[in-house]
Formats: C-alpha cells, sequence, structure tokens
C-alpha cells in the first residue's frame, strides 16, 4: 500500500474518507455558474433597458401556444384512440351476428308475366276515373256590363260583396236607378252590375271625351280602351266631338265622382230659407228660442239598426235606428224647429232641429209630426212618431248630426 506523503502530516488521516471531486464535475459545475451569471446579467441588461416585461410577456406567451399546441395532439391522438376501438368493437359485433343468425336466401323469381292480351279471370281492382263530359275553364274576368235583380233582403252592401265591388260601385252604376240613395233599393230592380270598380256613363250630345275622362278623374285612354265599350280609335274622329251615338252607356275603370246628396243642408235658426229647394216643411221665418246642452240622448227607445249604419261610402250619412210604426221618437238635445214636414227627395216626413253652437239633427221617414216651424224643443220631448214615409223599405227612424264645421258627423261617436 502507497502512502502520500502530504498526508503524514495530518495524524489519523484516512485517505478513503475524504471526498474527492473529479475535474469533469469541477467543470461542469464552473460551466452552470457561468451559464447563470450570464442569464442574470442579460436579465438585469433588458430591466435597465426597459424591456424586461415585454420579454417575459414574450416567453410567457409563447410557452402557452406550447402548451396548447401538446393539449391538441393529445386530444387527436386520444380521440383516434376511440375511433379505432369503435371500429373494432363493430367489426366484433357483426361477426358475433353472422355466426348467430341463419343465412339470408334469395327471393325467388316469379313465372314469366303472360303475354299482352291474355285474359284474367279474377276481377282488376284499383281507382277509377270518371269521364268528364265537359271542360272546365277557369274563371276570366269580366269585360263586359251584367244585370242582377234584387231580391228580397238584398242591400248595397251585400249586392257589393257578391260581385266584389265597392257598395259605391253599386250606385254609381245605377244612378237612374238609385239616384245615389240606397233607400232606393226595391225587389225586382234589375241593376247594372260593373266589371269591376268604377263608374258607368250615359253619352249625351254635345260631350267631350277629355271632359267625361275628367270629371271622373281619369285619362280619355282609359275609355277608349276598355274592350267592353267597343270604342274604335280609328273612327271616333275628333276627342272633343267623338263619334259616339247619344245614350251609349260607356263603363269608366277606377272612375270615381262625388255623390249627389238628397239629405238637409245645414239650416240654421238665422236662416231657415235655405231648405226651401227640399219640399214644403221649409221654414221661412227667422227665430230664436232654446239652445241645446252640447250633450245628446238616443232619439228612439230602440238602440239597434234595421237598416244601414253611417256610411260616407254608399252617401249614407246618418244611421238606420230600428222601432214599430208609431213608436215615439224624441229631440236629441235642445233647440229650434228649422225644417217641419214633408221632404220631396226620399225623405218622407222630417223634422230637423237647430241646437245653436253649429249643430243641427235631423229625423227623416216619420208618420207623424208633433212640432212645427220655430217652436223651441227641448231634450227628451216628444217630436213626432217613427214611420216609414218617403224612400223607406219599412219602419224606421233615419238618424242624422250635422256640425257646422265637421259636416255630416257619424252619431255613434256622439250618442251614449
Amino acid at each position: 500500500m502507497s502512502i502520500d506523503p502530504l498526508m503524514d502530516d495530518f495524524p489519523g488521516s484516512d485517505q478513503e474518507s475524504l471526498p474527492v471531486q473529479k475535474p469533469e464535475q469541477v467543470s461542469t459545475s464552473k460551466g452552470d455558474e457561468i451559464e447563470q451569471n450570464w442569464i442574470a446579467a442579460a436579465w438585469e441588461g433588458l430591466s435597465r433597458a426597459g424591456l424586461g416585461e415585454a420579454v417575459f410577456r414574450f416567453v410567457t406567451g409563447l410557452l402557452s401556444v406550447a402548451l396548447l399546441v401538446v393539449v391538441i395532439w393529445a386530444l387527436r391522438a386520444f380521440y383516434l384512440y376511440l375511433q379505432e376501438r369503435t371500429d373494432f368493437s363493430a367489426g366484433e359485433q357483426k361477426a358475433a351476428l353472422a355466426a348467430v343468425l341463419p343465412t339470408a336466401t334469395p327471393t325467388p323469381l316469379p313465372p314469366a308475366l303472360p303475354p299482352y292480351g291474355y285474359a284474367i279471370d279474377h276481377p282488376r281492382s284499383g281507382i277509377k276515373r270518371l269521364a268528364l263530359l265537359h271542360t272546365t275553364i277557369p274563371t276570366r274576368p269580366r269585360t263586359e256590363v251584367i244585370t242582377y235583380t234584387v231580391q228580397a233582403g238584398d242591400t248595397i252592401f251585400g249586392i257589393a260583396e257578391k260581385f266584389g265591388l265597392k257598395p259605391e260601385s253599386i250606385l254609381w252604376g245605377n244612378y237612374y236607378t238609385l239616384a245615389d240613395d240606397p233607400h232606393n233599393l226595391r225587389v225586382g230592380q234589375e241593376l247594372f252590375i260593373l266589371p269591376e270598380n268604377g263608374t258607368y256613363h250615359r253619352w249625351s250630345a254635345g260631350e267631350g271625351l277629355n271632359g267625361v275622362a275628367k270629371g271622373y278623374g281619369v285619362t280619355p285612354e282609359v275609355i277608349i280602351n276598355w274592350q267592353g265599350n267597343h270604342l274604335d280609335p280609328n273612327t271616333l274622329g275628333d276627342w272633343s266631338n267623338p263619334n259616339i251615338e247619344p245614350g251609349t252607356m260607356l263603363f269608366v275603370p277606377g272612375g270615381q265622382r262625388d255623390f249627389i246628396t238628397w239629405s238637409a243642408p245645414r239650416i240654421s235658426r238665422d236662416n231657415p230659407g235655405v231648405a226651401k229647394l227640399l219640399g214644403p216643411g221649409f221654414c221661412g221665418t227667422i227665430v230664436d228660442g232654446a239652445v241645446g246642452i252640447g250633450n245628446f240622448i238616443w232619439p228612439t227607445n230602440t238602440r239597434w239598426l234595421s237598416g244601414y249604419d253611417y256610411s260616407p261610402g254608399t252617401n249614407h250619412y246618418g244611421i238606420d235606428i230600428a222601432g214599430n210604426l208609431g213608436d215615439a221618437v224624441y229631440a236629441s238635445d235642445n233647440g229650434v224647429v228649422v225644417y217641419s214636414g214633408w221632404h220631396t227627395r226620399g225623405y218622407g216626413y222630417v223634422v230637423v232641429i237647430d241646437h245653436g253652437a253649429g249643430w243641427q239633427t235631423l229625423y227623416a221617414h216619420l208618420s207623424a209630426i208633433n212640432v212645427g216651424c220655430g217652436q223651441s224643443v227641448y231634450q227628451g220631448s216628444v217630436i213626432g212618431a217613427l214611420g216609414s214615409t218617403g224612400n223607406s223599405s219599412g219602419p224606421h227612424l233615419h238618424f242624422e248630426m250635422l256640425n257646422e264645421t265637421y259636416g255630416k258627423v257619424n252619431p255613434w261617436n256622439f250618442l251614449p
């Protein structure tokens, strides 16, 4: 055994008990220390330059992306593994079922079909198609004016709805029969039914196409080009005096006109004579008297309709209140009678009351009148009896309300 002379100076020393550091270990330790010092110096430099936080965020983000990529790769590998196991299990199931189920045998083919015309003994079955002896032609738009005979229970509204027209087109197409008054409708009358909404014009000598068309709010071409009018542009000549036979009826598609009203105008107590043209019931004396309170009551004991409602579209500016012949008719508000008597334009016996403040009420088709011209009446007092005089199809009261500013208003908006 060799003894190191340097160790002899240390009594009791044991050479094997002292740790001996190998050269490579020393080198590695020094390298780590140098690397750590370099990193620390670099970080300190970046911090001093103000880039420390940015570098830290960059490194953190880079590590997050790397971690995300690893997670996605792991999930994809796991999914492929599960799919492989599922396919394998499905194959095992198919193999097990094939071992248990019997082998399918093909269905034998039927014998050859008999040749065409071969008689079959059993009766045939199936859905039979019925032979139609006529051809169904789709509905086409009309171009000609047709006629309709009024039936019991008909109204302007009902007839219009039956032919797909507006109520005013029924009145405009039959002025010489109905005179713009729906109360003139009678059972058995023959009415013209226009092909579509518009007016019907009877041509008179001296008329011009431009003037007629303008009066209905259309152009002359609308009248000329309507097939049902049978007008030839090549033979019409001058439009101001065209070659159209007087009395010819021409349909004006889309044409409109104002109604001719037969009702009472505004009759004030200051000028009752304006109603002179309405009939012998006008009052010629200027009087003063009771003034209304501004609140109106029902003029009859009944509160429902027996005919037409308020409908400017059919030239009906009142409501037809139901009742029995002879029922009492009451003044709707205080006022002065400015018309009392016969109305020559279809309203029969009429009473008109001026209530002041621009208001008046009209009571038509009366069977009896209890008040006279210039008389003051008060709300709820009996002024006459319900009837069916004039153009009326049955007992009822035609009731109108007129305001000097707004004209004829809907009574439903003012009656309680």
